[in-house]
């Protein structure tokens, strides 16, 4: 068994090429401890390491649960987090809602962050860690939550990243203000086909109960004044052919200064808008 044929059997079951080779690079990476040197040099792996990358692939391959979950963790932002079936995997593009987010924060010296639909907590601990900021990550999902505090814990993150229980801003309370707000939020429409990986990630943090996608959009749109201080920022990740719409959500709601950020594919990914008076 070599690494070659442990690609071969991701393929087979259907992944394409350049996933099924970068998902076995985290096997190895991470089952058996090789930095990016040995992975780009192809250092030679005793059979005992491969024969147990090649036993996770098979799983992989046979149930097509993401590689993540198997593992039981993933790598966002230069950290590694715990994920489960309890939260969404974080992917690629969301980093660019970090970057996105810290540009801002950076400019402004802001100081406070609410991050709704926290999951895993990826973007509230990748924020916290790169700035000088208070954020509060926010989830109707308790079993989300404790993941999201564990992930915080790891990064020795309890004072600076902090999670709470809330539908929105349910539970935000009156004398709570934030400098920016930011957002992953469910936005594919109930009904929607999608990926058998996708399958496995929890469906509240998924799919919106209208035909657009744009539920959760606006509700923290038009709730946000209040709750988000005046020239405050709000920044959303959106799925494809959404960023329009959400920008004339964000228009009806006092927001200007309205900017749409692409991914590497050319999409319409991240929509950021600032709170007028």
């Amino acid at each position: 068994m070599n690494i070659q044929e442990i690609i071969k059997i991701l393929t087979d079951a259907g992944i394409e090429p350049n996933e099924a080779e970068a998902e076995v690079k985290l096997m190895i990476r991470d089952i058996c401890k090789w930095s990016p040197v040995d992975i780009l040099l192809e250092r030679p792996l005793d059979t005992s390491r491969l024969d147990a990358v090649a036993e996770f692939a098979r799983r992989r391959a046979q149930t097509r649960r993401p590689i993540q979950q198997i593992l039981g963790f993933t790598h966002f932002y230069g950290n590694k987090y715990r994920v489960t079936e309890d939260v969404l995997i974080p992917r690629d593009e969301t980093e660019l809602l970090v970057q996105k987010a810290l540009r801002i924060i950076f400019a402004n010296n802001f100081k406070t962050v609410l991050d709704i639909g926290t999951g895993s907590g990826c973007i509230a601990c990748s924020i916290a860690l790169n700035s000088d900021t208070y954020v509060l990550g926010v989830d109707i999902s308790s079993d989300a939550l404790r993941i999201a505090l564990e992930n915080a814990s790891a990064l020795n993150l309890n004072n600076k990243a902090v999670f709470r229980k809330s539908d929105v801003y349910s539970k935000i309370n009156p004398n709570e203000t934030f400098d920016m707000i930011v957002s992953n939020p469910p936005y594919i429409p109930e009904g929607t086909p999608v990926q058998k990986e996708v399958e496995f990630d929890p469906k509240l943090a998924l799919f919106t109960k209208d035909r657009e996608g744009l539920e959760f959009y606006k509700r923290i749109a038009e709730g946000a004044r209040g709750i988000l201080k005046e020239g405050g920022y709000l920044l959303f990740e959106c799925g494809e052919g959404q960023a329009q719409k959400i920008k004339r959500v964000l228009a009806q709601n006092g927001f200007g200064n309205i900017e749409i950020d692409k991914d590497l594919a050319g999409i319409e990914r991240i929509v950021s808008a600032q709170l007028l008076g």
